[in-house]
């Protein structure tokens, strides 16, 4: 498969001070990640809340840069020309659909937004746009002259959506978009991002905490903890053998019927601070398999045994 976008070793800091006079620490959102997107791809990225998810997201999307490593997008650096293109190339769906959109906009004017700030096309033809896109998204057509207010939560994240399709991405980062709807919408949206993905050859960074909705959706399966990739793997392996025990934890915590989460693998402990990370494996803290190796050498990502495609950073693999 075709890259589209690589990631390599991006960290994000964020200098934080207590207080007046307080003394400046770092906050280490993201460290060190190295992540490929290919062409038509659905990557699902997991992990829990102050994980980094959402920041190595706007990294992406091109709403942050990072502090050290590299993007490139279809093999090329960002350079301010290569910026441009990715601009319109990589759009992103946020968790807030009523936040997302200006409630002083129509929806007509809020679908052709990235087209004119971008000064694509004449008047006309980004109403024709949005006009196109309504239909595609499952909306009526009176939608254009609404406002947001109007809609219900799963419609305006079908404007959202829209939006996003409008310049023609190759890429959509999907940030929680399905967390702020009822349960009885979410599947609905859902079904609405693969047909539009299959229509368009679309790639998707899909950023979950439900492993449940990214199990039907997803190609690959990145696991985030404190910033850093933990485990990386096809879907189905991930799910079916995790190797990392933060992915087993999260696997475990899914409601299943019938079934009794084993105690021993729920995550103990809360996340340690991004402020102050553990040396070692930043995982240790909580991990029942720890062992002092993991207290003092931080593990590299490499492949399971027996399993090239699935990588975790762990000195323990399953």
């Amino acid at each position: 498969m075709t890259a589209l976008v690589e990631l390599d070793r991006v960290s994000v800091h964020f200098d934080q001070r207590r207080g007046l006079l307080g003394r400046r620490s770092v906050l280490h959102a993201v460290e060190q990640v190295s992540l490929t997107i290919a062409e038509g791809e659905t990557v699902g990225l997991v992990g829990e809340s102050g994980s980094g998810k959402s920041t190595l997201g706007h990294v992406i999307a091109g709403l942050r840069k990072p502090t050290q490593g590299e993007m490139r997008f279809r093999g090329h650096s960002l350079d301010r020309a290569t910026r441009r293109v990715a601009q319109h190339a990589i759009q992103i769906v946020f968790q807030d659909p009523f936040g997302a959109l200006d409630p002083r906009m129509p929806v007509s004017a809020i679908i052709a937004e990235p087209l004119t700030i971008n000064r694509i096309g004449s008047q006309a033809e980004r109403r024709e746009r949005a006009a196109s896109l309504v239909h595609d998204v499952g909306l009526p057509q009176d939608a254009l002259n609404r406002y947001p207010h109007e809609f219900s939560g799963g419609q305006r994240q079908r404007i959202a959506i829209a939006r996003a399709l409008a310049p023609n991405p190759a890429l959509i980062v999907a940030d929680e978009p399905l967390s702020a709807l009822d349960v009885s919408i979410q599947s609905q949206v859902l079904n609405l991002m693969r047909d539009v993905q299959q229509q368009r050859q679309l790639a998707y960074l899909f950023i979950s905490h439900d492993m449940a909705v990214v199990n039907h959706l997803v190609d690959r399966v990145a696991v985030l903890y404190l910033g850093r990739l933990v485990e990386i793997a096809p879907r189905a392996e991930l799910f079916a053998r995790p190797s990392h025990p933060y992915t087993r934890a999260l696997l475990d915590a899914v409601p299943r019927i019938g079934h009794f989460r084993a105690r021993h693998r729920t995550i103990q402990g809360e996340m340690p601070s991004p402020l102050a990370p553990p040396p070692g494996c930043v995982f240790h803290p909580r991990c029942g398999k720890a062992q002092d190796i993991c207290r003092v050498t931080a593990p590299e990502l490499l492949p399971a045994p027996g399993r090239p495609a699935q990588l975790a950073a762990c000195h323990f693999k399953d």
